[in-house]
């Protein structure tokens, strides 16, 4: 990649990986350099991107700024890498922007070396490993950036705040996938903690801490990225069923395989509950958590979903939340032509992805980013 987030990221894990070297050979190679790929071919960067240009709008344009703001953007993708390679153990998923999950790869790796249950839970064991070593990667590379005692008090205290947020609200997910709840309020109360602060609040806000943004720019990009990010999270949500998994990445239907406490399904549950329509409720009950779930019982649940107008819902509860957001935004001071670019990548980042290309844009299309940073092109996640 040439895009400064990746030559920065390329920095970073060459020199990680020159660490990992001294300590063990077949450590770095096998494991080290797994985590370095799967963050090189990362998704599109988004919480990278946030974190740049909420900085640049922030009035952040000395060189000194900017190698902070991509050293923690480089941060948050490793991070990323730790959050992902761990959801797909916990989830059994196989598959992961298009190719092998980690630990599915690390499977196929030794599958003639041991029985397939060994090689199984070896694979499942190296990736907790990987996304342990991500962790470690991106804490150094915060811990290891160049900041006043002011700033690096706040970052920091940002990163732990977020890393701790992060692993609540997946702790909570699980929670509610082994106890079955329906409940709208945890589910949002789960999203908001393992997705919305973490992918974009959190990322907002740091750019801006960076730039040394005043109390009230702060607080005007805490409510934006929380109404945002939350939106973000509920097309997620609708992307698992109706997205296409080229543009998603993934499996559809992951989400009601594995009875995830979605915002989406209790929403449905409600629904269909409040009107008596008991055959939606049986389709529901029946395929949620039922991991063999055909293609014709995740037709029926979309059916439901439509049915109840439980999908109509939640789009235009993403619409109001978007729109809130942008709203904080456009009420505050900002500079002009970073503005623009963080504006798009806010609106893009909840809207559902088109069948042949990019998410569309129901906003105008912002300035072109400058040379070195690239606009997103790859997948959600």
């Amino acid at each position: 990649m040439h895009t400064a987030i990746g030559d920065m990221l390329e920095r970073v894990l060459a020199d990680r990986l020159t660490r990992a070297g001294v300590v063990d050979a077949v450590f770095a190679r096998e494991l080290g350099e797994r985590v370095a790929r799967f963050t090189r071919e990362g998704g599109k960067r988004l919480r990278s991107q946030l974190v740049w240009w909420s900085m640049r709008a922030c009035g952040g344009d000395d060189g000194a700024t900017a190698a902070v703001a991509l050293r923690v953007g480089a941060a948050l993708e490793l991070l990323q890498s730790c959050a992902l390679v761990h959801d797909d153990v916990m989830d059994g998923a196989t598959v992961r922007r298009g190719r092998p999950a980690l630990h599915a790869d690390v499977r196929e790796l030794y599958s003639s070396a041991a029985s397939p249950d060994r090689a199984a839970r070896f694979g499942e064991a190296a990736a907790i490993l990987a996304g342990d070593l991500a962790l470690a990667w991106a804490d150094d590379v915060v811990a290891e950036t160049a900041l006043d005692p002011g700033t690096a008090a706040s970052v920091r205290r940002l990163w732990s705040d977020m890393r701790t947020e992060m692993v609540a609200g997946q702790f909570l997910d699980l929670r509610g996938q082994l106890t079955g709840t329906r409940s709208q309020l945890e589910a949002l109360r789960a999203a908001h903690l393992k997705s919305a602060l973490y992918s974009v609040e959190r990322p907002l806000v740091l750019g801006a801490v960076v730039a040394h943004a005043d109390g009230s720019t702060i607080r005007a990009l805490s409510s934006t990225g929380r109404c945002v990010g939350m939106a973000f999270q509920l097309r997620d949500d609708l992307d698992d069923l109706f997205g296409d998994p080229l543009h998603t990445g993934k499996s559809c239907g992951g989400d009601i395989r594995e009875g995830k406490p979605t915002y989406l399904a209790a929403l449905a549950m409600a629904r269909a509950e409040a009107t008596g329509d008991r055959p939606a409720l049986a389709v529901l009950e029946r395929a949620l958590g039922d991991a063999n779930l055909t293609a014709a019982g995740l037709d029926e649940v979309r059916q439901v979903l439509v049915r109840t107008g439980a999908r109509q819902a939640v789009e235009t509860k993403i619409a109001h939340l978007a729109a809130e957001g942008l709203r904080h935004f456009d009420g505050a001071a900002f500079a002009a032509g970073a503005k623009g670019r963080l504006r798009g990548l806010l609106s893009a980042a909840t809207v559902p992805r088109d069948l042949d290309g990019p998410p569309a844009r129901p906003h105008p299309a912002p300035p072109a980013a400058p040379v070195g940073f690239a606009t997103p092109k790859e997948t959600r996640q």
